[in-house]
């Protein structure tokens, strides 16, 4: 029944402010209205519904101010060169000093973050293969930490 996921919401202070930050993350606009704009994230598939109102006040927490969108593993490798290409700062993960992108075997996956204007977190994420003996790897990986033992599994 369940495809995917259709839609997802943020809340912004400035619509304007935001529809040129998304814009510039290569997303459409799909529609908009007084306070609230919606961008593809794939069209006609998904999107992403931005609201301008006093809840972007609200605390960071990540049920409520966090999304993350789907790129390739090849394109997360260069993803802090594309972000400071278009004028947006990576940002740290968590404990994490690094920006740098990084991997997750426990969980099957990689991420970069940022954040939009309005301080909500931002992800790209893509999904990573992990051979068994690397699930139970609950560390945060470089990818050349990861590369380089994926690279010594496979000899």
């Amino acid at each position: 029944m369940i495809l995917g996921l259709y839609e997802a919401h943020l809340p912004i202070s400035d619509k304007n402010r935001s529809i040129d930050f998304y814009s510039k993350l290569g997303l459409e606009l799909a529609w908009e209205d007084e306070d609230t704009a919606f961008f593809w994230i794939e069209k006609e598939k998904s999107w992403l519904g931005l609201w301008e109102g006093e809840e972007h006040r609200l605390p960071y927490h990540p049920s409520i101010r966090h999304i993350a969108f789907r790129v390739s593993y090849e394109e997360l490798k260069h993803s802090i060169t594309w972000l400071k290409t278009i004028g947006v700062e990576p940002v740290p993960f968590g404990r994490r000093s690094s920006v740098e992108p990084f991997v997750r075997a426990n969980q099957g996956n990689a991420s970069v973050y940022f954040n939009d204007p309005d301080g909500n977190s931002l992800e790209l994420m893509c999904f990573v293969p992990v051979p068994e003996k690397f699930k139970s790897i609950t560390d945060k990986l470089s990818f050349e930490q990861w590369e380089a033992m994926i690279r010594e599994e496979e000899q």
